[in-house]
């Protein structure tokens, strides 16, 4: 076996803490105040829409919009156990997933903003997923993801 001479315990020493701060948990998801993202909230015309609790998987209100029109713009906030917005590092962003776009269509003025409108394109009913991403938009991985909300179009 090769003795590793001072020089290499000493490089070994002054990389070690960048190694570990490299595969530390840099998601974003908590904050410096030690808040961490346990639900969403889905804001409309200055109203509170429809919520999502981490802790139980379940949505209170649900998403509406009639068939050929879009809502108005549409915030989402993820948020803490006590329902405070939750401060995002920049490389954070929304993804939207509409379980049958034939149905609706979530459209993002900017890709990975949070927020945006929901276009009824046939009468019905389908799933919606929000995911907050990390990483570069369109390439991120998730670290928050909540359980389908559904979105009824309606007929005029």
């Amino acid at each position: 076996m090769k003795k590793v001479g001072f020089g290499g315990r000493l490089l070994a020493a002054l990389l070690l803490p960048f190694v570990v701060v490299a595969c530390s948990d840099t998601t974003g998801i908590e904050d410096d105040h030690g808040e961490e993202v346990e639900g969403v909230q889905i804001w409309l015309s200055g109203a509170m829409i429809a919520s999502y609790d981490g802790d139980t998987g379940s949505w209170t209100g649900e998403l509406e919009v009639h068939e050929g029109e879009e809502t108005a713009h549409m915030d989402v906030r993820f948020v803490d156990h006590d329902g405070a917005e939750v401060m995002l590092d920049d490389d954070m962003y929304l993804e939207v997933d509409v379980e049958d776009e034939s149905i609706a269509e979530f459209e993002q003025d900017t890709p990975g903003e949070f927020g945006g409108h929901l276009h009824g394109v046939a009468v019905g009913e389908t799933d919606v997923v929000f995911k907050l991403m990390h990483g570069a938009v369109g390439s991120g991985h998730a670290d928050f993801v909540t359980a389908a909300v559904h979105a009824h179009v309606e007929d005029h």
